[in-house]
Order: structure tokens, then C-alpha cells, then sequence
């Protein structure tokens, strides 16, 4: 597994803005939708190309064009959060759709809903942006890479050192996050953190 903690003052700023316990979901969905382009630069940027030509108002000239997009798989309901940039910039890539939950009594993922295409040799980005205790993460990565994906990318937004711990044992497997926070706390919520993103985009909870 490779660790990424994206150093950006940019990206920094929204995450202290998301933190910020009377953002209302208003702009709580404008900061996390800003940072998740920086992210999405971030977790593009080995991409391949291959040379094309193209006619410009002047001349003829060689570009690049991409090939082979990634696979956009949101995990529901807060991967939502931060889909659009990552569609923006990868108008021809597939979106694919897991729907999980996390038992609060036992902090075990709950699987309630997936629509994977063929990811056989393919890159995956996976967008979720709280990670905890990694038990979620873990589970959609393992299924990912039982369908012979080539390689996952997880975003997320802050993580803690527990989940990351846990995703270790991934080969493929990049993490990309803007903050690594404390901990996590008796609740499994990363602490100092942002609350329950899911939540805190759609509703008024923490």
C-alpha cells in the first residue's frame, strides 16, 4: 500500500472549513465539492496517454489524449459528497455505486447495495472520505480486487491511523488523503475529525 497525505495550503483550508461544527450543510457540500478537485488532480496524476494529433486554429500539432479511464465508484452516501469534480474531470470514465453502513453497535460494515461493471484489469478510484476504522474500505477494496482489478486508488478526506493500519495489507492499493487525524474514539468517530459527513451534507447532524 502506498500513503499519500496531500500537502496543499488550499486543500488544508477547506478541510478546516468542513470541521468547522456550524458549516450548514449549504456550505458544507461547496467546501467538500472544492476540495474533492484538488483531490481529484491528486489521484489522476498517473493516468496514461497516449499521443494524438490534433488541428489547432493555426496548425497541426501532437497532444495527448487518455486512455483506459478509471472506474468512479462512490460509496454511499457520503462518496456523493465529492463525486462531481472527479466526474468533471473524467467525463468518459464508468461510475459504479456501493451502498454501505456501518453497524453502531459493533462498527462492522453492513453491505446494502452495489452496481460494479467489469473492472478485470482496470483501475479503480474509490471515494470515500471518512476514513475510520477501515472496516468499510477494507471490505470494497477486497471485493474490488476479487474482480481482478489492477489497482485501487481511495480517497478519502481525513483518515485515521487505525484504518489506515488496516488497509496495510493491500497491495494495488494508494491512499490519498488531506489529513491524518489523532485517532478514533470509543464511538469509532476520528477524532479531532468533521463528524459524520453523510450527515453533515444532508441534514443538520454532527
Amino acid at each position: 500500500m502506498e500513503m499519500i497525505e496531500f500537502e496543499h495550503p488550499v486543500a488544508r483550508d477547506f478541510v478546516t472549513r468542513l470541521r468547522r461544527k456550524d458549516a450548514p450543510p449549504v456550505r458544507f457540500r461547496a467546501y467538500a465539492n472544492r476540495l474533492a478537485y484538488l483531490l481529484a488532480v491528486e489521484a489522476t496524476r498517473d493516468l496514461r496517454t497516449i499521443p494524438a494529433q490534433v488541428e489547432t486554429p493555426l496548425e497541426t500539432t501532437l497532444g495527448e489524449v487518455l486512455i483506459d479511464p478509471p472506474v468512479i465508484v462512490p460509496v454511499l452516501r457520503a462518496g456523493l459528497g465529492i463525486l462531481e469534480p472527479f466526474q468533471d474531470l473524467l467525463p468518459d470514465s464508468p461510475v459504479a455505486f456501493i451502498g454501505m453502513s456501518r453497524n453502531e453497535t459493533t462498527a462492522e460494515p453492513v453491505w446494502h447495495y452495489s452496481s460494479i461493471p467489469n473492472v478485470a484489469g482496470k483501475k479503480v478510484i474509490v471515494l470515500d472520505p471518512m476514513l475510520a476504522t477501515g472496516g468499510t474500505a477494507s471490505v470494497v477494496i477486497e471485493y474490488l480486487f476479487d474482480k481482478n482489478a489492477a489497482e485501487v486508488i481511495l480517497v478519502s478526506v481525513v483518515a485515521a491511523p487505525e484504518g489506515i493500519a488496516k488497509l496495510s495489507v493491500f497491495e494495488n492499493l494508494t491512499v490519498i488523503t488531506v489529513c491524518v487525524d489523532r485517532e478514533l474514539d470509543s464511538n469509532w468517530f476520528i477524532r479531532p475529525g468533521l463528524g459524520d459527513f453523510g450527515d453533515r451534507l444532508y441534514s443538520k447532524g454532527i
